[in-house]
């Protein structure tokens, strides 16, 4: 299967459970589980900026230093589908 990204986060989507769901309880092959369930954003109305110092703040919980997660996070989320103008 080829490697997918969520389109919110950029979390990497490999394993079936990583997915969101839509609605009707279907996998979402777009987003993960933290971004999308039952068909709606767990962060509805979220912007873009916050949602990349949310990303930092998660990445250096889980052991990225601050410059690392800032880069990856303002290079890779403003190009994801949910955050495309």
């Amino acid at each position: 299967m080829k490697s997918q990204i969520c389109q919110s986060c950029g979390m990497p989507l490999i394993k079936k459970k990583e997915f969101g769901t839509n609605k009707n309880k279907t996998r979402n092959r777009e987003y993960c589980w933290s971004c999308f369930n039952n068909g709606k954003f767990l962060d509805e109305g979220i912007t873009l900026q916050e949602k990349i110092k949310k990303n930092i703040e998660f990445a250096i919980k889980t052991g990225w230093s601050e410059e690392q997660a800032k880069e990856i996070a303002n290079e890779v989320l403003p190009n994801l589908k949910r955050w495309r103008k």
